[in-house]
């Protein structure tokens, strides 16, 4: 097999992010749109990239595309591409679909077509009238954007987000691809202290601690791709292998996580300790405005409660100003805080450094990032927890 185009798709804002993580696997040429990376890579990153992308929603296969202005250049564009390589005679295929800004419209119609196209395909290499589909699923997905047609093999399955060790989570959990991207996009190093003051379920600590530990996310979970043929077992045994052996546990990472919640704090506990990095965080019952470090510099990373989630306007503006005075102890830290409450940076006095356009699930947000000063030679009795570059 040579080389395949793959498609990692992405949040929107979270593109470069994933670009980062793609490159970082070794995969050079990598051209970005809006909400989606296509690169180009042998058959072992089916595995690599599965394992290891932490920003993105899911990996695609690319099968083909097209133009197609009617149902018939549909038909036969589909036809046209080589089926046979990708389903086996028992394969399970079903088509999801969308258009946007396109003559072929009706979803439903398009699914359809494709379909009857790739079975039409299959019969020419497998002499059967009809097709069991009780084998591996091969979810296929048939995207339409200005008549430029995509199909697309999901490899994943369940979305990239499931690492498996969040069971249970809060009230209003954030996405762990989402987490791991704001923390990515931080530039935060293990060698600095990291707080989550609004730590719920734990999700952004958990990320940072395995990015510190080199935990692949996907480690401990199942992809539909592993059940296809046209990818051996030893081509996963040996990703998942070489992953374990990069494992590297640090055990004075400076990570902590507070809550006012008590059961938001052992719900953290509980999944750091699936996520394997339980003794790399501390957990704490605490409101905001007792928040405080006897580091000189660190990290604070944080998604809080806001009106729109769960609580009302006064209390969002309440626990904004109590993050706001609690951070001003801390003069010599970064904060990167992702809200859709547009007056942060008034309550606080101080305009972010950057921002960015991020959405948490479908609610539009800000991700302002308040950089602070380069660490310094510390003197004093914090000398040996305060960390230099």
């Amino acid at each position: 097999m040579g080389a395949i185009r793959y498609i990692a798709t992405a949040a929107f804002g979270l593109e470069a992010a994933v670009a980062h993580e793609i490159k970082q696997l070794g995969y050079a040429d990598v051209q970005v749109e809006n909400g989606r990376l296509a690169f180009s890579a042998g058959p072992d990153a089916i595995a690599r990239c599965s394992l290891w992308l932490r920003s993105a929603d899911r990996l695609l296969i690319e099968a083909g595309q097209f133009t197609a202005r009617s149902f018939d250049e549909l038909f036969e564009g589909t036809r046209a591409l080589p089926w046979q390589d990708w389903l086996p005679r028992n394969a399970r295929f079903p088509v999801n679909g969308k258009s946007i800004k396109s003559q072929l419209y009706s979803v439903s119609d398009c699914q359809a077509i494709v379909k009857k196209a790739a079975v039409e395909k299959l019969r020419l290499y497998y002499p059967q009238k009809w097709f069991a589909e009780d084998g591996p699923l091969y979810q296929l997905e048939v995207s339409i954007l200005n008549d430029r047609v995509s199909i697309t093999l999901d490899c994943s399955g369940a979305g990239l987000h499931k690492r498996g060790y969040r069971k249970e989570q809060g009230a209003a959990p954030l996405k762990e691809t989402l987490a791991a991207a704001m923390v990515s996009m931080s530039r935060w190093k293990k060698d600095r202290q990291l707080i989550d003051p609004f730590c719920g379920s734990g999700t952004i600590l958990i990320e940072a601690a395995m990015m510190a530990c080199d935990i692949a996310p996907g480690l401990n979970r199942r992809f539909d791709a592993e059940s296809w043929p046209q990818f051996g077992s030893a081509i996963w045994s040996q990703a998942r292998q070489e992953a374990r052996d990069r494992i590297t546990y640090y055990m004075d990472l400076g990570i902590e996580g507070f809550d006012i919640d008590q059961s938001c704090v052992e719900l953290a506990r509980a999944n750091a300790a699936r996520a394997g990095v339980a003794k790399q965080i501390r957990f704490k019952t605490q409101a905001v405005k007792d928040l405080s470090s006897l580091y000189q510099y660190g990290y604070l990373i944080c998604n809080p409660p806001y009106g729109e989630r769960l609580l009302d306007v006064e209390q969002v503006r309440g626990i904004y100003k109590d993050l706001s005075n609690s951070w001003a102890g801390l003069k010599t830290w970064s904060a990167y805080v992702l809200t859709p409450f547009a007056g942060l940076e008034k309550l606080i006095g101080r305009k972010a450094d950057k921002r960015r356009k991020l959405f948490n699930g479908r609610i539009p947000c800000t991700f302002y990032q308040f950089y602070g000063p380069r660490p310094q030679e510390i003197k004093g009795p914090f000398a040996t927890v305060s960390i230099c570059e």
